[in-house]
Formats: structure tokens, sequence, C-alpha cells
């Protein structure tokens, strides 16, 4: 098992600095940071807009390769370079992943959750009202595009505030540390774009999950069991359920990138200033060392989500415990 996790990590590593290195190429060439300062008003010199160009290392007159090294070498100190305001990248972003993780960290486990029970419960329903409920509440929620889905919820949720005459939800930008309204506020700001999260990843996994319990519910294994005096929810459980998450764990690996670039809109709509949110904002301004930046922590973000599928499959599947 341990050899198994060891080289997955290594290729995992190997992607990372591939995705990284070709994000921040794209990222060079597409963007204009020299219009940035060419914009100001008045108009700077272009000695000047050259030099402040040069010490951020975004001159688009310096060679490509030759901004990759210095930006690449940096990376490898900890050093992700400056902002087109001249502000360190790395304390920014880590102050935004803090405040998406707080957003993900919930929301992709959660809906993860429900929607691997929901799912498996639909399949042992089949063709009864649970099961179409929830295969239609499914595709409801995946044929409406993540942004119409936080607007829904918005309208939901104002509805709801003008019905009881309180605020009980709250969607203006993230909650502020050290608010009089404590704990209570930094929930009523969370619940919206978590529950964004929360029913796409629900409606993701409980269709997968479905067709995967329909494929073990008259499996050989099943039926032994019950054989041996399982009723059949304990042999589901038991012996189907996890037999089927087996290649969900692989799933979830796949699905995290999917769940990163939806909390991008998400983090827009709700104003929750996360890296999503300063992602869209950094390709608007032509920022290339934060856009790279962000790129760089999403692909180490979908790495540990591999690894943690890797050690999901390791313990579910004793062939890969075994060596095999």
């Amino acid at each position: 098992m341990a050899g198994f996790l060891v080289r997955r990590s290594l290729h995992g590593a190997v992607l990372v600095a591939l995705a990284a290195s070709l994000t921040y190429l794209l990222a060079a060439s597409a963007l204009r940071p020299r219009a940035h300062f060419e914009q100001r008003n008045p108009r700077p010199p272009a000695a000047v807009v050259d030099a402040e160009l040069t010490a951020l290392n975004l001159n688009d007159r310096t060679p490509l390769l030759r901004r990759y090294a210095v930006w690449a070498g940096g990376v490898l100190r900890g050093d992700f370079g400056r902002t087109l305001a001249g502000e360190p990248v790395a304390p920014e972003l880590w102050r935004r992943a803090l405040v998406s993780l707080r957003l993900l960290a919930v929301g992709t486990v959660l809906g993860a959750v429900l929607g691997v029970l929901a799912g498996a419960y639909a399949a042992a329903r089949r063709h009864r009202p649970a099961d179409r409920l929830i295969t239609v509440g499914s595709f409801a929620v995946l044929s409406t595009p993540v942004f119409v889905l936080a607007v829904l919820l918005q309208l939901g949720a104002e509805r709801i505030n003008q019905i009881t005459g309180v605020r009980i939800f709250e969607w203006a930008g993230e909650y502020t540390p050290g608010a009089a309204e404590g704990a209570l506020g930094r929930l009523r700001h969370l619940v919206l774009p978590t529950l964004t999260v929360v029913l796409v990843q629900a409606a993701v996994f409980g269709r997968y999950q479905r067709h995967l319990m329909l494929d073990v519910l008259d499996a050989d294994f099943v039926r032994t069991a019950m054989a041996r005096g399982l009723t059949r929810r304990q042999a589901l459980v038991r012996h189907g359920l996890r037999t089927a998450l087996v290649p969900t764990a692989t799933y979830f690996a796949y699905t995290f990138g999917f769940v990163l670039l939806g909390a991008m809109f998400t983090e827009k709509i709700f104003g929750w200033h996360g890296m999503g949110e300063w992602l869209i904002d950094s390709v608007h301004r032509g920022d290339v060392n934060a856009v790279a930046a962000v790129a760089l922590l999403a692909a180490v973000l979908v790495l540990l989500a591999g690894a943690a599928a890797d050690i999901a499959h390791a313990i579910l599947d004793p062939r890969v415990r075994a060596g095999r």
C-alpha cells in the first residue's frame, strides 16, 4: 500500500509542475500587464513602464523563457512574485486560500457524503417514488448552471427573510472575524455559498453512486451474504455499498477540479473574497503572477484530493493493500 501511495504521489507532483508551468506560460503569453500601467492618467513614460514591468518580471519584451525561469526559481524558494500593485503574492494567496477552504471543505465533503447516501438509497428503492424523486432532483440540479443555482438560492433566501422578518441568511461577502454577531454571523454568511457547493456535489455523486449500486444489487457476493443469514439491507450496506464505493473514491479526485471551477462563480456571486474571485479579477487586470499562483495552488489541492481518493481506494479495496 505504501509503495502504491508513493508512486501516485510522485506522478501527481510531476503533473502539478507541468500544470503550473503551462499556466504561467499561457498567462504570460496571453495577458497584457503593460496595459495596466499605460492606462494610468497621466500616462507614464514608456521607460518608466518598462522599468516597473521588469521589476515585477512581467515585461513582455523580456524573452518568455527567461521570465519563466525567474518565476520558477522564485516558486522553489516560496516566492510567488509580486502583484501589479507591487505587493507580495504569497500573503494574499494564503489569505484567499483560507477563505476558499472555509467554503470548500464543508461543501465538498458534505455534498459527496449526501450524494453517495442518496444514490445508494435510490438504487435500493429503484422504480419507486423515492428513486424517481432523487433522480429528478439530481437532473434538475445538474442541468442548472452554478451561477443560476446561486441566484435562485439568493432569491429563495430573500423570500424567507421577508416572510420571517429576520435576516436569517446573508450573502454580501464572507464573515469578518471579530464582528459582534460571533459564530452565528459566520454561519449566516456560510450557509448559501456552502449549500450551492453541496447541492452540485450531491447531484453528481448521487447519479454516479446510483448506477454503481445497481450493478451490485444482484451480484453473487450479495446473494451469498444473504444466504449466510444477513438481511438484504445488511448485505447491501456491508458488502454492496463498500464495493460500489471503490470507483466513487477514484471519481472524487476527478470531480474536485470541477468543484474548484464552480466555486469561482459561487465566490463571485456571493461576494466571497477567496481564490476564485481573485483569479477572475487577476485575469481581468492581466496580473500574471497572481493567476499563476492561484493555478499552482489549485493544482496542489487537486493533487491532495487525489491522494485522499487513493487512500480511500486502498482502504476499501483489499487488492491494493496486498500490492496487486
